[in-house]
């Protein structure tokens, strides 16, 4: 079956299943009414022929009721179109399951980007060696964040995965019996989840998934790379955003903090005694037994008592396993020895932390705490500060930040802002004492556009009691244009710092760095932001090297192409030798989460994909950009940046978002914990947005904003100064620009701008509708002309057919919520509020989440 192409694969093991399995679906019966999945397919049909005819979604879904309902009355027809969503919901997850499946036999598993590959590759061209240099400093850092983008609850992600092992069995009389329970089980969270119920739901991964994947790769590179040798180097790290991160979330405290950090123990400690348990199995010999039920016993009161301190950590655990892996090489000519080894490397890779818990705040929080914090210790006559301290100059202010230690009491403080930051630095010190330093060891600062935000975060850290050296990496996050340009000189300043140098030396000379791809594009739009990140990736690199820091990059990467999603292995491949790339370190979040990393064969294959792109990048191919094409890009760069820019500056850009898309419902979702916005305003200020339901509303609209807009302007510029070959030879010879275009292709192949058509003649928005329309025509068209392909990602005929079937599947589910938005305007205008217009709004909010979850990067 593997021999057949790609495409024909996934053709008779996805499509071909869920047509069988929907026709099973759509036939349950789910509640008292059993048409609705009857009329359904009908309502599809009715949705496909509109749109062909160029019907708006009202007339659409008003020409259905008229054609297959007998004068229903409003309340009926809400009804119905309530049990539509529902059951669209569930196809998506259908679709989902099966996919799924069908993973390991529609991707090779062995195939390029696998390490299979690359230790092929390196064994044909003679660079074994070089490669088992590289692998021994590579690492990956894949970091879990809980964004407002996965609405799966444990109860459904738990009937996924039955059904995912159901199909790949066909066991068609489990999957029917599944398949019913998917529709009775409530999908949406009545209450808004809390911090540490988003890091539970995120924790289920990391237990299910993540566990057996990473020592699975670990244990290959191990045996067929290192010849069965040890590795001083655990390859893979996971890192946890949810319950650390406060940037903009008022729901973070110091105590979910802890719970998160303890719930993380826990489970992995949980893990640990399920295999004790079961090596007790295999290791039955005399010396051994006893260690094992010594660390079993040990495991099981970590387990059971929580919080009570037990004079247990990895480094003990490990001299336990050490002991026994002797008597057993020894004493039984290694007998299953195999398998303990499995198990002492994942006591290696996980620690008694299994993900390392990020502490992440904004630059301009901080600034504030940190005032008050000089202001309160003043007033308490203490001399850490001088009397001048707050009208010094920037530099003198680093200077004296530099020598700031101390061991401040949070009672004394008279702002809750400044009392939560400085609790949330001892939590991290009770988290290190408990889980070990891999616990939580980094902290971010959002928004970072100085060297005095740094070191603010610097100073507060050492004025919470480190006695010796500061066990915790201090992260600058350079999200804006701006910030990405002057990121440089705020590396410099601190590189040049005697104090903060001495640090990174105790830290092994490594210094992380954030980029925001996220923020960036909302900044500045979708070619600058790449391109800026990558300019400043270089700019750092070097000013890095100058001072003999190793710079590693961690980039905040959203799901879709606009927020740095897409293809990402292809972008860490294709860096060329003028970035550092030591290390990948990235976030993964909401429904994308569940897509790459959902299950073990798809989370293998991605975290393989990810590690094979840096070893391309550094042992075989070292693509760079020459100085022709860098003008090209720079120029290219410049031209949609101004495209964005003034796009940004219409009149009617932010009327347009409030008004006619989803935006304000993301809020009312309860998928996430974190607000939509950094600010409590009523009025939407564009700089308060988060990234989030900014690209998720466009994505909405089905007009993709975002992972387009001024590219079709940049490249038009280059067509009508007759200069376009020179664009089609620069996007033929680098791997960076064909995939900085091909993932903004993917973006066009979500858009239909077919829903939204009747939008052009809105007296008020009209003109808007059709400027963006137009940039996504321009930008269409040139990159069919550029690639020289018929349709978008006709080079990537798997991805395109899937998602075709998920666009169809949610073609209704669409037009419901436009159907839905039109009938709130029209209430509005009528000034008409009451319970009308709220049954319309729950409909709204109700439809984005199988939109979510039928894109799976949608934001």
């Amino acid at each position: 079956m593997n021999n057949l192409p790609k495409l024909d694969r996934f053709n008779e093991n996805v499509l071909s299943k869920y047509q069988i399995y929907n026709s099973i679906f759509t036939t349950l019966p789910f509640d008292t009414i059993d048409d609705t999945g009857v009329l359904l397919p009908l309502l599809h049909k009715v949705c496909k022929k509109g749109f062909d005819l160029e019907k708006n979604p009202t007339e659409i879904v008003e020409h259905f009721f008229k054609k297959y309902q007998e004068n229903p009355s409003e309340k009926e027809k809400a009804d119905l179109l309530f049990r539509f969503i529902q059951f669209i919901e569930r196809q998506v997850v259908l679709f989902d399951a099966i996919e799924d499946a069908a993973f390991p036999v529609v991707n090779n598993m062995d195939g390029f980007g696998s390490l299979r590959a690359s230790k092929e590759s390196a064994n044909l061209s003679n660079k074994k060696e070089e490669l088992k240099d590289y692998l021994e400093d590579f690492k990956v850092r894949v970091v879990l964040t809980a964004h407002p983008t996965q609405f799966y609850p444990g109860s459904v992600l738990g009937i996924i995965t039955d059904l995912d092992k159901a199909i790949q069995e066909d066991d068609l009389l489990l999957i029917r019996k599944l398949l019913a329970q998917l529709g009775k089980t409530p999908f949406y969270k009545k209450e808004k989840p809390s911090p540490f119920d988003e890091a539970v739901s995120l924790v289920w991964y990391l237990e299910h998934v993540f566990y057996h994947s990473v020592p699975k790769i670990y244990n290959y590179i191990q045996h067929h790379i290192y010849d069965g040798k040890p590795i001083d180097n655990e390859i893979i790290d996971l890192g946890f955003w949810p319950g650390g991160d406060r940037d903009g979330n008022p729901f973070v405290t110091t105590k979910i903090t802890l719970d998160v950090a303890e719930r993380l123990r826990q489970t992995i400690l949980r893990s640990y005694y399920r295999d004790v348990r079961r090596l007790k199995r295999r290791f039955t010999f005399d010396g051994v037994q006893e260690i094992l039920v010594r660390v079993e016993k040990r495991l099981y009161k970590h387990v059971v008592r929580s919080y009570t301190k037990v004079n247990f950590s990895q480094k003990i655990l490990l001299e336990e396993l050490y002991a026994a892996r002797e008597i057993i090489v020894n004493e039984h000519q290694g007998l299953f020895v195999e398998e303990l080894n499995d198990f002492i490397n994942k006591v290696r890779i996980f620690g008694f932390h299994f993900a390392t818990l990020d502490i992440r705040q904004d630059s301009r929080v901080h600034h504030q705490a940190f005032t008050q914090i000089v202001k309160d210790l003043q007033a308490q006559g203490d001399k850490t500060f001088p009397k001048n301290y707050l009208s010094l100059s920037e530099e003198e202010q680093v200077t004296i930040l530099s020598s700031i230690k101390g061991s401040i009491d949070p009672t004394i403080l008279t702002d809750e802002v400044s009392v939560k930051t400085i609790e949330s630095i001892y939590a991290l010190k009770t988290i290190q004492q408990r889980n070990g330093e891999r616990g939580a060891n980094r902290y971010i600062i959002s928004n970072n556009q100085t060297a005095l935000n740094v070191m603010e975060t610097f100073a507060m850290l050492n004025l919470c009691g480190f006695e010796n050296e500061l066990p915790v990496d201090v992260i600058p996050l350079f999200e804006t244009v701006e910030d990405l340009i002057n990121a440089e000189d705020v590396m410099r300043t601190l590189y040049s710092n005697k104090t903060y140098r001495y640090h990174l030396s105790k830290r092994k000379n490594k210094q992380t760095i954030m980029l925001g791809f996220s923020d960036g594009t909302k900044d500045g739009g979708y070619l600058m932001a790449n391109w800026g990140i990558f300019k400043a990736k270089e700019a750092l690199t070097r000013i890095s090297r100058e001072f003999d820091i190793e710079v590693i990059f961690f980039d905040g990467r959203g799901g879709p192409p606009a927020r740095g999603g897409g293809k990402s292995h292809q972008f860490y491949a294709s860096l060329g030798p003028t970035i550092e790339n030591k290390e990948i370190q990235l976030t993964i979040q909401g429904q994308t989460i569940s897509s790459n990393f959902g299950t073990k064969n798809s989370s293998q294959y991605n975290l393989e994909q990810l590690l094979s792109s840096g070893i391309k990048n550094d042992v075989f191919t070292k693509d760079q950009i020459n100085d022709t094409h860098r003008e090209l890009i720079e120029d290219m760069a410049a031209t949609s940046y101004q495209a964005y820019v003034d796009f940004k500056k219409h009149p009617k850009f932010l009327a347009y978002l409030e008004k006619m898309s989803t935006l304000k419902y993301y809020a009312k979702t309860n998928i996430g914990s974190r607000p939509s916005k950094r600010s409590n305003s009523d009025t939407l200020d564009f700089s308060q947005l988060r990234a989030i339901p900014f690209v998720g509303s466009w994505s909405q609209l089905k007009q993709n904003v975002p992972g387009f807009f001024g590219v079709g302007t940049a490249l038009k510029k280059y067509e009508d100064t007759g200069r376009f070959d020179e664009v089609i030879e620069f996007y033929n010879s680098s791997d960076f620009f064909r995939t900085l275009l091909e993932n903004s292709m993917m973006s066009l192949t979500k858009s239909f701008f077919g829903l939204t058509a009747y939008m052009a003649d809105d007296p008020e928005f009209g003109e808007f509708w059709k400027l963006i329309f137009a940039e996504y025509e321009t930008t269409k068209r040139l990159l069919l002309k550029l690639t020289g392909h018929s349709e978008l990602m006709e080079n990537f005929p798997v991805g395109k057919a899937s998602i075709d079937v998920r666009e169809q599947i949610v073609l209704p589910l669409l037009t419901i919520q436009q159907y839905a938005l039109k009938k709130i305007q029209e209430l509005q205008k009528s000034e008409r509020k009451g319970k009308e217009i709220e049954i319309y709004e729950k409909m709204v909010m109700r439809s984005l989440f199988g939109n979510i979850n039928a894109s799976r990067n949608s934001a």
